[in-house]
């Protein structure tokens, strides 16, 4: 038998696949640079508005509080609504919000709008990667996502080096940082041209929409449409059909290793991705370099971004994921604590380049590992429960960072950093799920495996 899923699998990459390519590439452009707008805008603020690093923290929880929301009821919303609404929808909250960071006039308002902004931001990501899991074939999907990521993180060093040139024109320069992450708005033209993700139809019962779909893809591609079509609608023979999702079952038996083990390390990748990435630029000027120096030396680093992800697109079919993981997290670790050891600006700015490089592998890898590691009826809620239980922690990160900082110094934050890093390491080599290039349906452990052989040598 045929199904949508063994279907999908074998196919080219199609017109439709670039379409998908550009619209989550636009988006993933303008999302990360305004998930970092505030971290290049925040010196300025603490010398325009004379605040604390103190008040930093604050700013930056409440965006993660924000980013819990949007990453836990995104990945509902996703599964209630379909992946392209729930797409286009997040990308006009998270856009609007980021306009209205620019006219802040206080520490609250901030806080309240970049609260709001992190809604849409962490909606959207767990939406797209999930979309990436279930449309792309699965002897590809790592890579089209790391090249997809490769694109967005294009944006980083784009908005650093933007900040660079209009945060120091005056005290109202900062606000113009906002402004320039408000233009993920230009994303919604691409984005309403992409396709449903069949397997989701298909979870709805909507089987005739997603044969569809699948057949235009297979004529788009060249590929014959199978002669037998999905009739009934289950992923693979024999499986029952799974419409609806319940956080009960992700942590039952089935699936509770996969959504404690993914948790964590969301929880610690979180707190050492963002205790470096957002505090970098503070950080340096509390160091004792100058706020254009600073920003300079951010720039620097941040032009690395894309590379992690580039790498990504060599080697996140070649390996198991799980493994990448567990590695590339150790190297962080030690580069983290090599950067904070750094005599000098060269080392500041190779060290620093060498942890954004791996950093961002890291995250190309888990933006597909982590849907990839849940069947279709639970994958956007569960993707998005794991990533925003991340985000969630990371509330009382900046707060960490602020009182290492004040109690112990300096290397006492990239001491902590690299801690985190090692806990991530150590989860996924313990109880990471394999996931490179499995059909999905054959990553779930709950599967009978009588039914999964049936169902993929017919």
């Amino acid at each position: 038998m045929n199904d949508i899923s063994q279907r999908m699998d074998r196919l080219p990459i199609t017109a439709f696949h670039r379409i998908a390519i550009c619209a989550l590439a636009f988006a993933y452009f303008f999302e990360l640079a305004d998930l970092n707008t505030f971290a290049y805008a925040a010196p300025a603020i603490v010398g325009s508005w004379h605040i604390p690093v103190s008040d930093v923290a604050l700013i930056t929880s409440t965006s993660f509080g924000g980013m819990f929301i949007g990453g836990t009821f995104g990945g509902m919303l996703a599964h209630r609504i379909g992946r392209r609404r729930g797409f286009i929808l997040s990308i006009v909250v998270y856009t609007l919000f980021s306009l209205l960071n620019a006219a802040s006039w206080n520490v609250l308002s901030l806080a309240v709008f970049r609260f709001l902004t992190g809604i849409g931001l962490s909606g959207m990501t767990v939406i797209a990667n999930v979309y990436v899991s279930e449309f792309f074939p699965a002897r590809l999907r790592g890579k089209y996502m790391s090249l997809i990521f490769t694109l967005g993180l294009i944006g980083i060093p784009a908005t650093a080096w933007v900040a660079r040139f209009v945060v120091p024109v005056g005290d109202w320069g900062w606000r113009l940082v906002f402004v320039w992450g408000s233009f993920g708005l230009l994303a919604i033209p691409f984005a309403t041209r992409l396709m449903e993700s069949p397997r989701w139809l298909l979870a709805k019962g909507r089987v005739d929409e997603a044969r569809r779909i699948l057949e235009r893809l297979e004529r788009a591609g060249g590929v014959m449409p199978a002669d037998t079509a999905v009739a009934g609608g289950p992923a693979y023979a024999g499986v029952p059909l799974r419409s609806g999702s319940s956080l009960r079952e992700m942590f039952a038996p089935g699936y509770r290793q996969q959504t404690i083990g993914l948790s964590l390390i969301w929880v610690f990748q979180t707190l050492g991705f963002y205790g470096f990435v957002a505090w970098v630029p503070t950080l340096l000027v509390q160091h004792g370099f100058t706020i254009t120096k600073s920003l300079e030396y951010s720039s620097l680093i941040a032009i690395c971004n894309p590379l992690g992800a580039w790498l990504g697109t060599f080697v996140i079919e070649r390996f198991e994921r799980k493994w990448i993981v567990a590695v590339d997290a150790v190297v962080i670790a030690v580069a983290g604590v090599a950067y904070g050891l750094a005599p000098s600006a060269i080392f500041i700015v190779v060290f620093g380049a060498l942890v954004i490089v791996t950093i961002q592998l890291m995250n190309a890898t888990l933006y597909i590992y982590t849907p990839e590691s849940y069947p279709t009826h639970l994958r956007s809620a569960g993707a998005g429960l794991c990533y925003g239980l991340g985000r969630l922690t990371n509330v009382i990160g900046p707060f960490i960072v602020s009182m290492l900082y004040a109690s112990a110094g300096y290397l006492s934050v990239f001491a902590y950093i690299s801690a985190c890093w090692l806990v991530v390491a150590a989860v996924v080599a313990a109880i990471g799920p394999r996931t490179t290039g499995r059909p999905l349906e054959l990553v779930n452990p709950n599967e009978p495996t009588s039914l999964i052989q049936q169902g993929v040598q017919s």
